[in-house]
């Protein structure tokens, strides 16, 4: 074994922050943000003084010169902004990013923490700066969830790691595919399950072999810079990117682009919270731009041809908004400068002070998109952009489920594991069984999904065949298609209840009660409030809480969201006052709720437009 470097590869601890920080990417409320996620209160900072226009410090420059234009009810004021000159760190959180920027942490996992194991790892870089590398500590084995908002987070995290690998876009070779599955049964206990950010992500990794995994992941174009973390996260991107017949542009080049630029370098790798990005020229907009900070999605203008729609401000959690359009046209060429104009004023605007309103969807809503159209073109990109309208909503599944035509002549099929849950022994089987028809490129979906590209027409049969054995199905019922949990109480140290295992009941009772549905139906069930399944904008959203069942008993249960939806639907779901089921009950409710729509809908009538009606019992 390598000697074990110098202790002073290890900054010194006035350097490192040792506060509790948030480990999540998400924005819980107050009132459900769990002890594991809340720093110990520091006394109230005194209100700062307002500064006279003080320039811009050099870290924080963006394009354009500096403007202290609060809102009419001056709610700017005080919020951390560093572009407003407040740059004393306002929480814990942002005094671990002035100490040190949590890129800087790899050298330190690399050089020290591989040798002196998990308990030589200071705070600041365990419960803060690892997430700059995709690593997340997980929930210890065994505790319920009622002690998730109880225990401090190191009695709620075990000494083993949740990590992510960043997919951009989908984009996976066959190889690539090979080497995750392969970590993941070499390092992970075999586990692996396919997120709705396009990740895979990974449990059980132990801090001495987190730098042997990243030599083999980025052997093959993959890495985990910046998974996670107050940084612009994995871009969203078309699985039918470059291959689908009604393509309207391939946004490839742009999500390229901006990795090349971008990613794992300071200019953005401190932000006031996690940045979500999508694009797709897909006519499907099958990448949930609503609900991005920033997306841009395929739009045609009449005078100059293929381009993308601009959205800023999507976000779910405890305060859901939906993304609103900018009215830009911006060419494929424009989009890296736009996205980095964008995510600059997050980055010099955003608020600071508080994290449940530290996302960039809060800044949208008080400035208006019109003002953050405004700062964009003159301090940033110091340019007009051009006016565009809105494409059309696209009015039909947004999935890549079975088999269809590529653009030139072969197929891609789409598959859909229940829930995303796979692991490192069928992935590799996966690899080996696409290269075995003729293909080497695969693509993760936003839905928990997967897609194979380039087969040969009179290899579809044979494929399709080799998936059916390996429980992957190209033509699953709605029920499963549909379906989509996060990670739940098996892993997480924010959730309550468990998930997965959940879904997968939900899934077999309903196949065994119902059969199939002939429309699509989401169900979408997450383990706390903060809605990494996205439960607001799913048919039937369970969001995990406790609850009393008939005896009396505190268990694990879920609130019901009803009728949310993006596309034509877009919009949140409505909860039922004093509504709620426990998890064992889930199956029987979502059978009535089925049934009733089915007894009561029109023709052609959607499931979210017959709850924006349906009388209220048979919602219940």
């Amino acid at each position: 074994m390598p000697a074990v470097p110098p202790a002073t590869a290890v900054p010194p601890a006035d350097v490192l922050d040792t506060a509790t920080v948030d480990t999540t990417g998400a924005s819980p409320g107050p009132a459900d943000r769990s002890v594991a996620d809340r720093p110990a209160r520091p006394e109230r900072p005194a209100r700062p003084e307002r500064p006279a226009r003080p320039e811009r410090p050099a870290a924080a420059a963006a394009p354009g010169a500096h403007r202290n234009r609060p809102d009419a009810k001056g709610r700017e004021r005080g919020q951390g902004q560093w572009a407003l000159g407040y740059r004393e760190p306002l929480n814990p959180n942002e005094r671990m990013k002035k100490d040190d920027d949590g890129l800087h942490c790899r050298e330190r996992i690399e050089n020290v923490y591989r040798y002196t194991g998990f308990d030589s790892i200071d705070p600041g870089d365990l419960r803060g700066r690892f997430r700059w590398w995709g690593l997340y500590t997980q929930r210890a084995q065994g505790i319920e969830g009622g002690k998730t908002a109880i225990l401090e987070p190191e009695e709620l995290e075990d000494k083993f790691f949740m990590m992510r690998v960043r997919i951009d876009g989908g984009l996976l070779t066959t190889a690539a595919l090979r080497t995750v599955g392969q970590i993941s049964t070499r390092y992970g206990r075999d586990t692996a399950d396919l997120t709705d950010r396009q990740n895979v992500q990974y449990h059980w990794i132990r801090i001495e072999d987190v730098a042997d995994i990243w030599e083999q992941l980025e052997a093959v174009g993959l890495s985990t810079t910046e998974a996670c973390g107050d940084v612009p996260r994995i871009i969203l991107g078309s699985p039918l990117a470059g291959i689908a017949a009604d393509e309207i542009i391939d946004g490839t080049p742009a999500v390229e682009a901006i990795l090349e630029r971008y990613i794992g370098k300071e200019e953005f790798s401190n932000l006031p919270r996690k940045f979500k990005t999508a694009i797709s020229g897909s006519p499907r907009q099958d990448v949930a731009h609503e609900i991005n900070d920033v997306a841009f999605i395929g739009a045609v203008h009449p005078e100059r041809g293929p381009g993308f729609d601009v959205w800023v401000g999507g976000g779910l959690s405890t305060n859901p908004m939906l993304g609103q359009r900018l009215g830009t046209w911006v060419s494929l060429d424009e989009v890296p400068e736009v996205w980095a104009g964008v995510v600059g004023i997050f980055r010099d605007y955003g608020y600071r002070r508080l994290r449940t309103r530290a996302r960039l969807k809060f800044l949208v809503a008080d400035w208006g998109v019109q003002k953050f159209r405004e700062v964009l073109e003159q301090e940033y990109l110091h340019r007009t952009l051009t006016d565009g309208d809105a494409p059309p909503v696209y009015d039909g599944p947004r999935d890549h489920i079975g088999v269809h035509p590529q653009n030139d002549g072969l197929f891609y099929v789409g598959v859909k594991p229940t829930v995303g849950r796979v692991n490192g022994t069928l992935l590799a089987r996966l690899a080996d069984l696409v290269e075995a028809h003729g293909s080497r490129r695969v693509r993760t979906t936003t839905d928990q999904g997967l897609v194979i590209l380039d087969i040969a027409a009179d290899q579809v049969d044979s494929l399709t065949e080799g998936l059916h054995a390996l429980g992957l199905s190209t033509t699953p019922s709605t029920f499963r298609r549909n379906l989509m949990a996060c990670t739940g109480l098996e892993f997480c140290k924010l959730a309550i209840v468990e998930t997965k295992a959940r879904a997968m009941v939900i899934a077999d009772d309903l196949e065994a009660r119902l059969g199939d549905l002939d429309v699509p139906l989401t169900i979408n069930v997450n383990g706390c409030p903060n809605a990494c399944a996205r439960t607001q904008v799913a048919d039937i959203g369970l969001k995990g809480m406790l609850v009393t069942d008939a005896d009396g008993n505190q268990v694990e249960g879920f609130q019901v969201h009803l009728g949310g939806g993006l596309g034509l639907d877009a919009g949140f779901g409505k909860k039922l006052r004093g509504h709620k089921i426990t998890s064992a009950e889930a199956s029987d409710f979502i059978e009535r709720v089925v049934n009733s729509f089915t007894a009561q809908r029109t023709e052609g009538e959607r499931f979210a437009q017959w709850v924006a009606r349906a009388d209220e019992a048979a919602l219940r």
